[in-house]
């Protein structure tokens, strides 16, 4: 009977609830937990250049529609690098080379997730940035227009506000 493939770094659960880490024995040991690693994280950059790209191209909805896979190949590269860093010292010995292609993919990785978040920075201030003129537009449109200054007068019940904004997500 072969084992059955578990996710990068856990072996099954006890009766207790808690995961044995992996300890790294061999060569095999060692280069699967390299390959794997590779795995979610070659998975996990090319859904971050998808979403990039949808949201750069402005599909938002396409862009976060897959935030729960994201969420979770995240959690598995995380677990993962936990998993490389208490092994360090026998991927150092077993598989070298493996360690350094590891090392290379990920300041590849770490390329591609700053990418990602320029993007998305970028398209949160742009919606920041029309909402913001949409609502001084709005505030404009509903001070009464007349001759002379165009300051509104003076209230005794302090500044001024504007109505409510509303925002149709349907568009």
């Amino acid at each position: 009977m072969q084992p059955r493939s578990e996710p990068a770094g856990t072996r099954p659960e006890p009766a207790g609830g808690r995961s044995e880490p992996v300890r790294v024995a061999d060569r095999a040991g060692a280069e699967r937990l390299v390959a794997e690693t590779l795995a979610v994280m070659q998975e996990l950059g090319g859904l971050l250049a998808r979403e990039s790209a949808h949201i750069r191209s402005g599909r938002l909805r396409e862009g976060l529609a897959e935030d729960a896979r994201k969420t979770a190949l995240s959690a598995s590269y995380l677990q993962g690098l936990q998993v490389v860093k208490g092994n360090a010292v026998a991927l150092a010995r077993f598989a070298p080379d493996r360690v350094a292609a590891l090392r290379e993919a990920h300041a590849a990785f770490a390329a591609a997730v700053a990418l990602n978040q320029t993007v998305l920075a970028t398209a949160r201030a742009i919606s920041e940035g029309l909402l913001k003129t949409l609502s001084a537009e709005l505030g404009r449109a509903a001070r009464p227009q007349g001759y002379g200054s165009q300051r509104p007068a003076a209230s005794p019940y302090g500044a001024a506000r504007s109505g409510p904004l509303v925002l149709s997500r349907s568009l």
